[in-house]
């Protein structure tokens, strides 16, 4: 029996298929290249009634995590995995044990410091309406002002505040972060607030940009509210995608 098969069976099939996700999000996050050495985190919430928690254990490359590797952590960052021997990042216990505490139906959390994004959300005006992938963001997306490195646990209060009952967040100079019901739908908001930004960035290097109308903004807004079910055909395909290349992210 493999160290995987061996901590698979100690946990129900509802948990495992949450943690194939979760590390599948993580390989994909470093292979779009948006992970930042062994900083910054992707939760997700395990199922059942105890409020249980997955994140990924400190010092681990994101194309290094596997299902069996993610640690189990309850609301006060506690690990209640016994089979987990790394600890985890308290900075990102505080900001992804707000979300989860906050909202229920976030199963899952994803905060990246990807340059594109730390760009953007360092923008005066946030993300502008330069492209169609921003317009569909648009109504999405809340505001965080930094305070420090996230260390200091009043400030959950404060970042599910501004959150609010949005799916994408602009944490000002600092990053990104995108909650989804599941992970495919977290990690769908995330890929578009991304491709946003990074259009934007190369936008404004050519100079001053060309506006849409108020009227197409609108309407884009309108057809952006069904976003988050785009992930019904997106993580299917991107799960596709790790197979072909022989990810072991399923371990």
């Amino acid at each position: 029996m493999t160290e995987a098969t061996a901590r698979q069976s100690t946990m129900s099939h509802e948990e495992w298929e949450v943690r194939k996700d979760l590390a599948a999000a993580y390989r994909l996050v470093a292979l779009y290249d948006w992970e930042d050495l062994v900083f910054t985190h992707l939760s997700a919430r395990v199922p059942g009634p105890e409020h249980h928690f997955l994140i990924n254990p400190y010092g681990m490359l994101f194309d290094e995590i596997t299902a069996s590797s993610l640690v189990k952590v309850d609301r006060d960052g506690e690990i209640v995995d016994p089979g987990a021997t790394n600890r985890v990042n308290p900075a990102g216990f505080t900001i992804h044990s707000a979300v989860h505490m906050a909202r229920e139906e976030a199963g899952a959390v994803l905060h990246l410091h990807a340059p594109d994004g730390v760009a953007v959300s360092a923008h005066k005006d946030g993300l502008l309406p330069l492209s169609q992938t921003a317009m569909l963001c648009l109504d999405h997306i809340a505001f965080h002002d930094y305070e420090g490195v996230a260390l200091n646990l009043d400030e959950r209060e404060r970042l599910i505040r501004d959150l609010g009952d949005k799916n994408m967040m602009l944490l000002r100079n600092h990053g990104t972060l995108t909650v989804g019901r599941d992970v495919g739908e977290a990690f769908t908001y995330m890929y578009f607030l991304m491709k946003a930004a990074e259009i934007q960035v190369r936008t404004l290097a050519q100079g001053e940009p060309y506006l849409p109308s108020q009227q197409a903004i609108d309407t884009t807004s309108e057809q952006s509210k069904q976003l988050g079910m785009a992930s019904k055909l997106t993580w299917p395909a991107l799960l596709r995608k790790l197979e072909r290349i022989g990810s072991d992210y399923a371990t």
